[in-house]
């Protein structure tokens, strides 16, 4: 199977290579660095493509821009891909803020570039595309909560059928949940379209397409910078005892998380049987869910230090207070995957790598 991973030296798109390397495919790679641009030194991927040309044989690089439509037609025309895997993205809400054409051009643009020459010139290719769980804009923020010593959580039994909360279990949240009505940011409004236009390119043309709505997708290849990538950064910080700042919600806002590779078991999964024009959440679930103040401690058992921690007041325009994912439907069609990597078993591989990191 010749697959084309875009994001290639990214958290998510370097573990797709490595993975599709190991099981003997052909992969061409899409990443231009502009993670470097957008976050700095602190986001640069260079270490991860050097990993990517040391480990896989199979593995083809290209530095390319995915809002070039001429030269990402021009690629897909020639490789022919019969897996694309899009992860290639602007991924930040207060940059997208800051630079809302960069933002929109690369989430959507790129999404529909992508798309429309895979449709020229290979239409059966399976293409599954990374979206995100602010597609939901700030409606998680209305289901029914209720704040604990050290977190928020969902406040109602929500398997009581009087319940009635729609886009809510007690495992979290669902598909059903609305995407319209809300306040998503810059960032959300961009993602909305691109994870829109896959669905449609899946339910319009008959193409095998599929979209995954991700929660905090992690690992220790993250490159975690202050504006995106939580856990990594706040790893990182506490390393080396320096700043972090808790931003809202006294510290106490929720998210699960989910390791690369366990995403890339879910990639692969859908791949083998791809339903057209699907949407999935994708997340760690309720077992892997923890807040800002609880991965502090949970860091500082693991490595003995901690952070340099400040508090600001002022919570990102569009945040969730709570988000943990229900894989419910994602289970259903796809009985045999399962979340692998516990959160603990996360934050030991995250604390180990940047002491590793420290040492060189």
């Amino acid at each position: 199977m010749r697959v084309l991973v875009t994001g290639s030296a990214g958290l998510i798109g370097s573990e797709a290579v490595e993975f599709f390397d190991g099981l003997g495919f052909p992969v061409t790679g899409v990443d231009n660095n502009m993670r470097a641009d957008f976050f700095g030194p602190g986001g640069d991927t260079t270490s991860n493509l050097a990993r990517l040309a040391a480990k896989c044989p199979r593995y083809t690089h290209h530095d390319l821009d995915i809002r070039d439509r001429a030269a990402v037609d021009s690629l897909i025309a020639s490789v022919r891909p019969e897996l694309v895997v899009h992860m290639a993205a602007q991924p930040s809400h207060d940059l997208a803020a800051s630079r809302p054409f960069d933002d929109f051009d690369v989430n959507a643009g790129g999404t529909l570039a992508l798309l429309e020459a895979c449709r020229r010139h290979t239409p059966d290719a399976i293409f599954v595309a990374m979206s995100t769980n602010k597609v939901y804009g700030d409606n998680p923020n209305r289901l029914p909560l209720v704040e604990l010593d050290t977190r928020y959580d969902y406040s109602v039994n929500v398997d009581d059928p009087a319940a009635d909360v729609v886009g809510l279990t007690s495992e979290g949240v669902t598909e059903e949940l609305s995407i319209d009505g809300c306040l998503h940011s810059l960032f959300g409004a961009s993602k909305v379209a691109a994870d829109v236009m896959v669905q449609e390119y899946g339910r319009y043309f008959g193409m095998r397409t599929g979209v995954f709505r991700g929660g905090c997708l992690t690992g220790p290849h993250h490159a975690g910078v202050e504006l995106h990538g939580f856990l990594s950064y706040l790893v990182a910080q506490a390393v080396v005892g320096g700043p972090y700042t808790m931003i809202g919600y006294k510290g106490k806002q929720v998210r699960d998380q989910i390791h690369s590779a366990d995403v890339v078991s879910a990639i692969w999964a859908f791949a083998q049987d791809p339903r057209p024009g699907e949407a999935y959440n994708l997340g760690g679930g309720r077992a892997n869910a923890a807040s800002n103040l609880e991965c502090v401690e949970l860091i500082a058992a693991r490595c003995g230090s901690r952070p340099e921690l400040s508090y600001r007041d002022d919570a990102r325009i569009g945040d969730h207070i709570c988000y943990y994912t229900d894989m419910s439907k994602f289970r259903s069609h796809y009985p045999a995957w399962t979340v692998e990597r516990s959160l603990d078993q996360i934050v030991d591989e995250m604390v180990d790598a940047a002491l590793a990191a420290q040492r060189t």
